[in-house]
């Protein structure tokens, strides 16, 4: 004979997921919205293009988090999500976003390190670049990962490097404290994360970067955000 089911007990389960997604997409967006506040007042009058000096590595550090933060935690909602209905914790959720901005915080280490000043050509070579990355199977791979990972915040970072790596590599050549290219690297690395690879949008798309390299290239004027204004 079955025991009935108590339907209090039954609904707590579900309950308790509810509340530990809500609050984590609560949390994941508000701390986006306040990094995005604060990149944007730490970056004012930084921009010098593609001649921007990062300057010293504890004022690179303090810029750099945010920014991070800003753009990448709007596309993790639904690796997010995932997990909070995995456990149904806060703070288990919580570990999660913290050691997914803990890899992309020490990726920065691997910019400050490389990124120097340059001119347009450098620049376009490297957008140029990125753009051929957005059409390698190594590209889609990291991005299939990326969609479907949902273990540590650890390996899902590590996936979504390797997926956004090109685009990341385009915005730091194009002037890493550029708000402009910050923003649109930003929509382009969120939309990647929400829609599944078709070739009928990220061929066009990876055709127009290689494009908009082409253009630096060949005549960087008619791009005056690479420059420093006089």
């Amino acid at each position: 004979m079955s025991v009935p089911l108590n339907p209090r007990r039954a609904a707590r389960p579900t309950s308790r997921t509810t509340v530990a997604s809500a609050a984590a997409v609560a949390v994941t967006l508000g701390l986006a919205a306040a990094c995005w506040v604060l990149a944007i007042w730490q970056m004012s009058g930084m921009n010098m293009g593609v001649a921007t000096r990062v300057g010293s590595f504890a004022l690179f550090a303090a810029v750099w988090v945010p920014m991070m933060a800003a753009m990448m935690l709007p596309g993790a909602v639904p690796a997010v999500l995932r997990r909070a209905q995995g456990t149904a914790r806060v703070t288990s959720v919580l570990a999660f976003i913290a050691s997914y901005l803990t890899v992309w915080a020490l990726a920065g280490l691997v910019v400050y390190a490389l990124d120097r000043p340059h001119g347009t050509t450098a620049a376009g070579v490297i957008v140029i670049a990125a753009g051929c990355y957005e059409l390698t199977p190594v590209k889609r791979r990291f991005r299939r990962r990326c969609h479907e990972t949902s273990g540590s915040g650890w390996s899902y970072a590590l996936s979504c490097v390797g997926s956004s790596a090109g685009l990341m590599l385009a915005w730091i050549a194009l002037g890493v404290m550029s708000m402009l290219w910050m923003s649109v690297v930003a929509v382009v690395v969120i939309a990647q994360k929400f829609v599944l690879a078709r070739t009928a949008i990220d061929v066009p798309l990876a055709l127009a970067i290689i494009a908009f390299g082409v253009v630096i290239v060949a005549a960087p004027a008619a791009i005056p955000s690479l420059m420093p204004s006089m």
